[in-house]
């Protein structure tokens, strides 16, 4: 042996070998798949032409969806198709954070149905949010909220833990990525984790990246969203971030460091989701109106929007043919186009999963 072999094999022995990469199972949100109108078997029958390792009924659409004849039935077709399923309760019925307190009894009922329909379903968590967006928040303190809501999660837990079940809080249009990740551990972040959105973090004034970091810990479904994110005039003739979903891949958001982090720090048993949303025009953030931040956002934290804007500034308009009338008094009169474009965008973000971020596994049995 020459003394370069000799070294050769001594520093092979002496380092670790490279980490495989991590195979992660590919699914796709069907609330992605809403204006198709589809019920659940079709949904599933979708996901199998698609060569799908996973599927995530979210806002079901199907007659049956309260049925509990029919969860058996989702059950069987997730055994049956080799489909890892999750659930969890719709944007409507779902948030767990009521604005009076006449409504906080429905709210824990209609969650107790929801960790009864996911256990029946045979999904490992159900998902929920804190609400629609910041304006639908009640008023008072954060901390007051926060508080509210994990009285809410606390009232299910035995039941929850109980069917083996963990709750999902949705990072939504309403809390910043911490103050999501301080309810989780008010609650309890034993029976309480994180539904990973990359979509809603922009708006909140948030990088995506910086959701990941906080929110990455407690995951225990990981879906992907893209955003266009640009400077822009505001109608006050001020500036002003403008975003906008759009096909995944062709936003601002860097994926492949995105998806490249999240292996390092999300749960092997985690699960990743293709949801591209689409159709919905730019909407612009206020973030130099001092009243945004008093009002939405008292305890923002300066990094977190430094890094916000910096990603801005990286941001372009989007600049692809894209009919945006998802939106109160459009769809109807364009409902037919867009069937066609939610399709579409889903199977070029589908594309874009596998081909760029080399995301899922059966479709490469045939490849």
């Amino acid at each position: 042996m020459t003394r370069r072999d000799f070294l050769a094999a001594s520093l092979a022995v002496a380092l670790p070998a490279a980490a495989a990469p991590r195979k992660w199972q590919l699914g796709i949100n069907t609330y992605c798949l809403r204006f198709q109108r589809w019920n659940d078997r079709q949904l599933f029958d979708y996901c199998v032409q698609q060569k799908l390792d996973a599927i995530f009924l979210q806002d079901s659409l199907d007659p049956a969806v309260r049925d509990p004849k029919h969860w058996a039935e989702v059950r069987a077709w997730a055994k049956d198709t080799g489909l890892h399923l999750e659930t969890g309760g719709s944007a409507l019925t779902g948030a767990v954070n009521p604005k009076t307190p006449e409504a906080r009894a429905k709210t824990i009922a209609e969650l107790r149905m929801n960790i009864d329909r996911a256990a029946a379903m045979g999904s490992p968590i159900v998902r929920t949010l804190v609400a629609g967006d910041r304006y639908a928040l009640p008023d008072g303190p954060l901390d007051r909220i926060i508080e509210s809501a994990a009285g809410v999660l606390r009232d299910v837990r035995s039941q929850a833990m109980d069917a083996g079940i963990k709750i999902a809080i949705e990072n939504h249009k309403e809390l910043q990525a911490w103050e999501t990740r301080t309810l989780i551990e008010t609650a309890g972040k034993e029976f309480v984790g994180s539904y990973l959105d990359t979509g809603n973090p922009v708006f909140v004034a948030e990088d995506p990246m910086t959701t990941l970091e906080e929110l990455g810990p407690y995951a225990v479904s990981f879906h992907l969203r893209d955003s266009v994110v640009y400077e822009t005039p505001t109608a006050s003739g001020q500036s002003g971030v403008a975003i906008q979903w759009v096909p995944l891949g062709e936003g601002t958001n860097d994926f492949k460091a995105i998806v490249a982090r999240a292996a390092e720090i999300l749960s092997p048993a985690v699960h990743i989701y293709c949801k591209p949303i689409t159709a919905r025009p730019p909407v612009v953030l206020p973030v130099y109106d001092n009243e945004f931040w008093t009002k939405y956002f008292p305890r923002a934290r300066s990094r977190d929007l430094a890094r916000f804007l910096a990603l801005a500034k990286r941001g372009r308009p989007y600049n692809q043919p894209h009919i945006t009338e998802d939106v109160t008094g459009q769809r109807d009169r364009f409902m037919d186009a867009l069937k066609i474009q939610q399709l579409d965008h889903m199977e070029r973000s589908l594309v874009y999963c596998r081909k760029s971020l080399d995301l899922g596994v059966r479709w490469r049995a045939n490849n």
